[in-house]
Formats: structure tokens, sequence, C-alpha cells
């Protein structure tokens, strides 16, 4: 996508307002490791993606909020208002959460034209919702002149997600794609909000993401569900250590706790939790060393974990990931996102990507009649305005 095709494309939908069209950029992200520990208070390992969401906007004079994207036939046109209300289950739901938050904060939103176009594939766990989100207020920051600090963006991101989308999402999503950078994964306490830029070596290994092209709605999904377990968790676990989140244990702390929790699935979702925080905390430290080999090994745990522990996965996920790990030069492979659909992650000797993608491809549609979608991942900047 070009800033001429924006331009093109944002005068063919709306009149000539006249005023300076400005243009954004937000990428998606993609989890190495730490999946459904970001809502848990524990660490997560994400990179935001070379490809996201552009978006040309403009000021107008009419106080209303124009709404309208490339990717679908919806559009909408709101009135400036100090409450806003869910618009169904529409895509203008996330820039108009973000709308909503800054409203919220007392911060005067002036009319706007604003035309949408993303490259992440849609509802494929790679953060397309939180891309929307943070395009939205890094521009709507920068055009009003806010002075809105990064972190803080991330957050009415994050809020937007949580209070008018209404999906009880963490942090993760919207920090990666806000404050990620070219060639580094960011180590990040969902708790504390701490993070380290790791640069990411992968020596002859390339990042290779494989969509399921099952699609998944996280408002509609069991996302939520697994939210209010892991909640349940913690108040089981607290009779016998006080904590107010599961990422507070390690697993030694667990093994000793574990007998608090009667209910055997909400034992599982605790054990998956602490597990994988765990997991992530030795995954970047083995990183730092180039040690792939054991990395990939602790990819391979997370999604074993995810799927027999945290039940996310399906049968589209654990397909993908068995028949990637058949192949010679695949060192670790997992989902990736929220689950239940979506992509997997897979560490790959650059020669063997393209047998990979062959064999990978043909098995699946064989087996789940659906036609997977591959991506060689490149690690990208944070979002941005284009010049």
């Amino acid at each position: 996508m070009t800033i001429e095709i924006l331009k093109r494309e944002l005068e063919a939908r709306y009149s000539d307002s006249g005023s300076a069209i400005n243009y954004y950029f937000s990428p998606g992200r993609v989890n190495l490791i730490g999946e459904h520990t970001d809502y848990n208070g524990g660490y997560v390992f994400p990179c935001a993606l070379s490809f996201g969401t552009y978006l040309a906007i403009r000021k107008i004079e009419e106080p209303v909020i124009r709404m309208a994207t490339t990717n679908f036939d919806f559009k909408a046109e709101i009135p400036i208002g100090t409450t806003y209300e869910k618009i169904g289950e529409e895509w203008v739901n996330y820039p108009l959460g973000v709308v909503s938050e800054l409203t919220k904060r007392g911060d005067k939103i002036s009319g706007m034209e604003m035309l949408f176009s993303g490259n992440i594939p849609n509802k494929s766990g790679l953060s397309s919702s939180a891309s929307i989100e943070l395009v939205t207020a890094v521009a709507l920051n920068d055009l009003l002149g806010l002075g809105i600090s990064r972190i803080d963006l991330v957050k009415i991101g994050r809020a937007a997600e949580n209070h008018f989308v209404g999906v009880n999402c963490g942090i993760m999503d919207q920090f990666a794609v806000g404050m990620g950078k070219k060639d580094h994964a960011i180590y990040l306490n969902c708790d504390t909000l701490d993070y380290e830029l790791v640069p990411i070596k992968l020596d002859g290994y390339k990042l290779v993401i494989a969509n399921t092209n099952k699609p998944r709605g996280l408002a509609d999904s069991k996302y939520n569900e697994r939210v209010a377990e892991c909640q349940t968790a913690v108040k089981m676990l607290s009779k016998g250590k006080p904590i107010t989140l599961l990422a507070q244990l390690k697993m030694a702390d667990f093994s000793k706790l574990e007998h608090l929790i009667t209910d055997e699935v909400i034992k599982r979702r605790a054990r998956h939790v602490i597990s994988e925080n765990d997991r992530t905390f030795e995954a970047v430290a083995i990183l730092k060393t180039g040690n792939l080999i054991r990395f990939g090994q602790l990819m391979n745990d997370s999604h074993d974990s995810l799927r027999d522990d945290y039940e996310v996965t399906g049968i589209e996920l654990d397909t993908l990931v068995a028949e990637s790990r058949k192949i010679p030069g695949v060192i670790g492979s997992r989902m990736t996102g929220a689950g239940f659909g979506g992509c997997t992650v897979s560490l790959v000797k650059e020669e063997a990507i393209d047998h990979l993608i062959k064999v990978v491809g043909e098995n699946y549609l064989a087996k789940t009649g659906l036609k997977a979608d591959f991506y060689v991942a490149e690690i990208g900047d944070g979002a941005q305005k284009l010049t």
C-alpha cells in the first residue's frame, strides 16, 4: 500500500475538503512465546511485523467522524459527542473505542475523515484489532496535538478493547504494536510494563507464520471464559499464598499449592499459565546465548501446554504444528495468539522453508479441507507516522 493509493482511495470515498491528508501505519504482531500469560500478569515475547494497518486521515469542519476501510463494505458517520455506543460487531468499534477512551480522558476530538487499509489476514490472531487501535491512537494524538505518551497510547488501545469492544485481553498486543522495533522482540512484564528490546539473531533460521484460515473472533470465543477460569484459580490458590495474579507463582510454588484447586479443569488452566511464564523466562535467556535448539523445544512445549492444559488450539492449529514438526529443519512450532484458529509460528532452517510450505500445505489441506497461507516473518517497527 502506497501513500498515493491511500490518497486516491480516500478522495474516492469523501468529497474534497481541502484539508491536508496525513498518513500513518501500525503493524501486526506475532508472539514467539508466552501465550495467555499477559492478562495473568506474566511475561510475553512478541515482535512487530512488517505488515499491518494503514490510515489516511484529515480534519474536517463538520462535527462528525467518518470511518471507512478498503477491507470491508461497512462504513460509519458518527456525530462527535460526550459518549459513544458500540455499533453491533462491526470493525469500526476498534477505532471508535479509541475515540471513546480519549473523550473519557477529556481530550477534545474534532471532525475527521478516516480511511483504513489493512493487509493483516482478518481474524488470524496477528492482532489486526490492536493494529487498528494503535494506528488510530497515534494518528489522533499527533493530529490533535494531545501530547499523550506512547505508553499511555498503548494503555488507551487496550482500554478500548476491554471496555468498548468487550474483550478482556491483556496488554501484550497493543504494547507490541505500539513499541515494536525492527529486528527486535519485546520481553515484557505485563504486570509492571517493564520491558527489554531483545535483538533477534536467528543465524540461518527464519520465523514462518502459517495461517489456518479458520477465522475466529475473540469477542465471541472462549477467550473471556479462560480469563474467568484464571481468576477462579487465583482465588483458590490465594488461600495458601497471597497472590492477585497467577504469574506471581513459579512452578515450584504451584506444586505445593495445587491441591487447593479442587476443579481439575481450573487446575490445568493454572498449570499452563504458570509453566508458560517459566518457559518464557527461560526462552529469552536461552535466545541470548544463541541456543536456538532449546528455544525451539520451548516453543514446542508451549504449544503442547496450550493444547492439553489450556485447550485453545483445535484440529486446525494442531494439524499445522504436527505437520510442521515432521519437516527436517524445523526446530520449533507452536500456535500464536489467542488460539481457537488463527496462526502458528515455526522456527525453520532457511533452506527448508520452500519444502515446508509445499508439504505442510498439502497435508493440511488433505486433513482439514482448508488451504493454509504462509508468511516468512519480517520484524518491523511499531506504529508511526508515514512521510
